[in-house]
Parts: C-alpha cells; structure tokens; sequence
C-alpha cells in the first residue's frame, strides 16, 4: 500500500462527527458534523494545500527575509516563501509526529524540534485534538528541552467551509477585533490602525461580498473567561466558529483570493489563532520567552453553528 502524503491518518468520531488529523505536519485535514463539512479541508491523496490545517510553529505567518536576533545573536532561517522574501509558518508543517495516545474521540501527538541553522534551540511540541459534543477542541503545549532561552511563537491554520454552492462573498462574518494591523507589500507589519470606520470592521457581523481580507487582527474583545470567537455563518445562520484561549492574542483572517487553483478561491475562509503577529521573531511583539524546562499551553477550537 502506498503512504499517503500526510502519513498517517488518525480518525476521531464523537456522535455524528468526524474529524482527520494527519501524521505530517499534525494538522487537521477534515472535519464535518451533522453531514455536513465544518472546515474546508483536502481529500487524502492532497499534500495540505494553502497550509490547510496547518500547526505554526515555532512562530506563525511571515518572518522579513528569515532573517532576526535573539539575546545579541544574529540569526538566518531559510526562504520559504520566494516570491516575497520570507520565511513563512514556521519548521513543522512538513514533519511526521508521532503518537502520545489516542481513544475514539481524541489523538495526541508530539514532535521534537531539534536546533538547526537559523532556530538553535531545543523545543518539545504536543498538539491535542479532541472532538466532543460541543466541537473540537485543540491544545498546543511547547516546552523548552535546551539550556538556554527560547524563543517561541504558534498558530494554526484551519480553512472554516462556506454552504455548498456558495462562497465566502454570501456569509456574514463576525471578527470581534478592534484593530489590524498594516502591512508593505510583503504582508509584512509596518504598523495598526483602529477598525472602525475601516471596511474591516465587523465586529457587529456583516455579509463579507467582495471584501478581500489577509490581514492580522488584535485587540480581540473577550468573555469573563477570557475567551474570543470569530465566527462565520451562511444565510440559513449556519456556519462555525473558531474560539480561541487568552494566549492567542492575534488572529490572521484570509478569504482564499490567491489560492491554487483558482476555482479553489473563496471557498473557505482562513481563521488563523496566533499567539503573536506576523514578523515577530524580528520585532519581539508577544514573543514568549521560554527558560529552560519552562512550558506554555493555549487553547482553540472550532464549533459547529
């Protein structure tokens, strides 16, 4: 039998659910519920296109030209991103993870990052999915195995599906966000603005038509436990929502406009949780400083509306 491109393929059922989480990358590759999809994933035979599904770490989006410092030190990562000089999403979107446990309804999966040219330091990764009645829920712990300080950001990177038939263009979104930042031609951050009286804000919730949107958000207004949801719904009212933990500080949304190929685009609808915005290993913004020995766990998830 021949392997498939993202390894291993760990099915979680709970009720009339089902998510897909994949050895390579340990990402989500589908989930539905109540027959219908909850996420725009890819079928089996697919690498993750767009980053589908994808853990970011150990920092999210885009780093200018890989290049950053850390304590005095200069570093260089390599371009993953060419065509803008960047080094996109991190080191283990292409890597296998292994199993820690797993029962009918949940999977736990780790991957140890090793040092290497331009990230020399030691981190010990564990993302858990576990789906439950309520949705799915995902917890990311990153401890620091080295003897020196790490530094440490994280994201993922589901698609939320749009109804059969339509596109992001026919659903309302709600991103409670006070505030995107600005980005050069790079997507690189050059500074923020308040939302309001910008097309971009919808907090109150709004038909999206032809808004295009690959931005980073913060300022995320939260419930008494600390907890924010971007949510997405059809005309009918149904949808999903991404909820995300007080550790994810920012929130990179994306409406497909360049995805490959293009009957692809606007499909689905990227709602990244990140715990620190793009660039940030540069400009140290919500960059978690890990001692050595010293872990740090956060919280997201997605459910059905």
């Amino acid at each position: 039998m021949s392997v498939l491109p993202t390894g291993e393929q760990h099915v979680l059922r709970c009720g009339d659910a089902e998510a897909v989480v994949v050895e390579v990358g340990g990402g989500l590759r589908t989930y539905t519920a109540g027959g219908r999809d909850v996420v725009d994933g890819y079928a089996a035979g697919e690498m993750a296109p767009d980053v589908r599904g994808h853990v970011l770490a150990p920092w999210p989006n885009r780093l200018g030209d890989g290049r950053w410092s850390w304590d005095g030190q200069e570093h260089v990562t390599p371009v993953t991103e060419p065509a803008l000089g960047t080094a996109i999403h991190g080191l283990v979107r292409s890597v296998p993870w292994r199993v820690l446990g797993r029962s009918p309804d949940s999977v736990a999966l780790e991957y140890l990052l090793h040092p290497q040219p331009g990230y020399p330091f030691t981190l010990r990764l564990q993302v858990g999915y576990e789906l439950t009645a309520d949705g799915l829920r995902v917890t990311t712990t990153a401890t620091n195995e080295g003897d020196a300080d790490a530094p440490y950001g994280e994201g993922h990177h589901p698609y939320l599906a749009v109804p059969a038939g339509l596109r992001v263009d026919d659903c309302a979104l709600v991103l409670p966000a006070a505030t995107r930042l600005c980005t050069d031609g790079r997507l690189l951050p050059t500074g923020s603005e308040p939302v309001r009286g910008t097309p971009f804000d919808l907090r109150g919730g709004r038909v999206l038509g032809g808004l295009r949107v690959d931005d980073c958000f913060t300022d995320l207004a939260r419930d008494a436990d600390g907890t924010a949801e971007v949510r997405l719904t059809g005309p009918d009212g149904r949808g999903a929502a991404v909820w995300m933990d007080a550790s994810y500080t920012h929130v990179q949304v994306f409406t497909g406009d360049v995805v490959q190929p293009p009957a692809r685009r606007r499909l689905g609808l990227a709602v990244e949780p990140m715990t620190c915005p793009p660039d940030a290993l540069r400009s140290g913004d919500s960059v978690r400083r890990l001692a050595p020995g010293e872990s740090t766990t956060g919280s997201w998830g997605i459910r059905p509306l």
